[in-house]
């Protein structure tokens, strides 16, 4: 008999950055290693992906990272692990695989040990083993993962619907799910993303209906925003075009790569005769295929509509069809891009006010995944608390029991010692590591902070010319500002004379304390601008001998 511990690092409470633990005795099992995109607060950060330092320390006793699906959710912190975890293995079916090698690519990380995996094929490690079952998702080889142990199975979902219009790489196998569900599984790790949504998800995640309506309502351009690892939106909108006589133009080099590796690979069935080059942009009857990159959401749209794009401009009679949903946190962003494009007067279909779901298990998809699976206990995870909630309600519905529903927050450990629940009230360190630009570790929330200060206050600049032998101020301190402007004249010349006395004050015989100098004015100054102004802006002191 087994113990047992289940734990996140990042997915509980949030949406993004999922990264799921589970230890059986000295073996650990991780599933998924995502990021999550910055949200509006988050002044100048890219991404933000899990705190792997548990990893770190424990790396000889990881059997391997399994990550379910080629979504950035899922994979994009690979990147920046490899260099601190690179003897890891990480199991990925095909596309997944793909995704993740352009990632490193891109990330310029060095990384050999991507191990390939096939759905029903089972990979052993010793007393253990893992069984990929493939799941229905907007992108193709989705798979959960059946770690099967002596106290029973732990499935891991990852993203899922059930969709009987599937087919190959995108069909679940229900019949594999069923067949786990008769074996005896001790926890269901399911997605709780949509469970406050009642009914399926299915047919309300198809927008072929507003593809088909916005091509037939016009004669002109279509931009078309989507995530670019969203395989099956795009597969719709390609079905759409195929019945007109429009082109597609695929804006950005990694985008047309993954589209086009995709129909080689039959991921995506569609004639390249009807993909045109880019030199036929300004066309009428053109449809421009845009997605973003992991570090900037909506950045390919927004530079188009800023008119930075050397490529594509929009215009008036443009209509952008919006085939994505809206980042959580990022919703302020999306409103103003949106009024951006009506500005321009471009015509705007936003997916997301239409009733349509992403590809999501709603409540009763849950509760078909509830019945075929038939866990002793289910741990609801990747949403918000409250669709954990919803999820508990669902499972109540189909006959669980309340205590055998186990709602998690990151960092909390789930116990089972001999296949028995034990409440216990371990907890995992957890934090969020902030990616900017290439860098990472280093902006934290001080930095976040002085940035938020920064794009709300502005700047004040003390700049101060101190004799080098005296030690007195050659001229008058000269006071500058950045997005901070002073109300009345005289508020600035008073201040120069603060800072002057603050100066003048802690002279002595050839010797000044910057430091000091510097501390007294910037508390000083502070103190003086927020009661003339009510703002506070940072202060920055430069002194310099001369």
């Amino acid at each position: 008999m087994s113990k047992i511990k289940i734990f996140s690092l990042g997915g509980q409470n949030e949406n993004g950055k999922n990264m799921y633990v589970v230890e059986v005795d000295d073996d650990i099992f991780v599933f998924d290693a995502g990021l999550k995109n910055a949200d509006d607060r988050m002044l100048g950060v890219d991404y933000i992906i899990p705190n792997y330092d548990y990893l770190v320390t424990n790396k000889k006793r990881i059997k391997g990272i399994f990550i379910s699906h080629g979504h950035e959710e899922q994979y994009g912190a690979i990147a920046d692990m490899v260099a601190d975890i690179h003897e890891v293995p990480v199991y990925a079916t095909a596309f997944t695989t793909e995704m993740i090698k352009n990632d490193l690519e891109t990330s310029d990380a060095k990384f050999d040990n991507l191990v390939l995996v096939k759905p029903h094929k089972k990979i052993n490690f010793g007393k253990n083993s893992i069984f990929p079952i493939s799941l229905t998702h907007s992108v193709p080889d989705a798979v959960g993962y059946v770690l099967s142990t002596e106290d029973g199975a732990i499935f891991y979902t990852g993203n899922y619907v059930f969709d009987s219009t599937m087919a190959g790489p995108y069909k679940t196998d229900v019949g594999k799910l069923a067949y786990i569900g008769k074996q005896g599984v001790l926890c269901l790790l399911g997605e709780a993303i949509y469970a406050e949504k009642t009914g399926w998800t299915a047919p309300n995640h198809r927008i072929a209906n507003i593809i088909r309506s916005t091509l037939n309502n016009t004669d002109n351009r279509i931009i078309f925003n989507v995530f670019q690892a969203e395989l099956y939106r795009i597969q719709e909108l390609f079905d759409e075009v195929e019945k007109t006589s429009r082109q597609v133009i695929i804006l950005g080099k990694k985008l047309e790569q993954t589209i086009k590796k995709a129909i080689d690979k039959k991921y995506i069935n569609f004639d390249k005769k009807k993909i045109a080059n880019i030199s036929e942009v300004e066309k009428d009857n053109m449809v421009i295929l845009i997605s973003d990159e992991k570090e900037k959401p909506y950045s390919q749209l927004n530079r188009i509509v800023q008119g930075f794009d050397k490529f594509v401009k929009i215009k008036e009679t443009d209509t952008v069809l919006f085939a994505t949903a809206i980042y959580d946190g990022l919703e302020k962003t999306a409103s103003d891009l949106f009024d951006e494009i009506a500005k321009i007067g471009a015509s705007l279909v936003i997916t997301a006010e239409e009733d349509f779901r992403e590809y999501h298990a709603s409540r009763e998809d849950i509760m078909l995944m509830l019945n075929l699976i038939k866990p002793k206990y289910f741990m609801p995870i990747m949403g918000e608390y409250r669709a954990f909630v919803a999820a508990k309600n669902a499972a109540l519905d189909v006959g669980m029991k309340e205590k055998d529903v186990l709602l998690k927050l990151n960092g909390q450990v789930t116990s089972f010692q001999d296949g028995v629940y034990k409440d216990v009230m371990d907890k995992v360190k957890i934090d969020d590591i902030l990616i900017d630009g290439k860098a990472s570790g280093d902006v934290g929330e001080i930095v976040i902070k002085d940035r938020e200060v920064l794009s709300v206050n502005g700047v004040v600049i003390v700049s101060i010319i101190i004799d080098k032998f005296s030690k007195k101020i050659v001229e008058k301190p000269v006071i500058t500002s950045k997005g901070f402007v002073f109300p009345k004249k005289e508020y600035q010349l008073e201040a120069e004379q603060k800072v002057q006395q603050v100066v003048e004050s802690n002279q002595k015989p050839h010797y000044i304390d910057f430091n000091k100098v510097k501390n007294e004015i910037r508390s000083q100054l502070g103190k003086f601008l927020f009661q003339k102004t009510d703002s506070k802006p940072m202060i920055l002191v430069i002194m310099q001998e001369m």
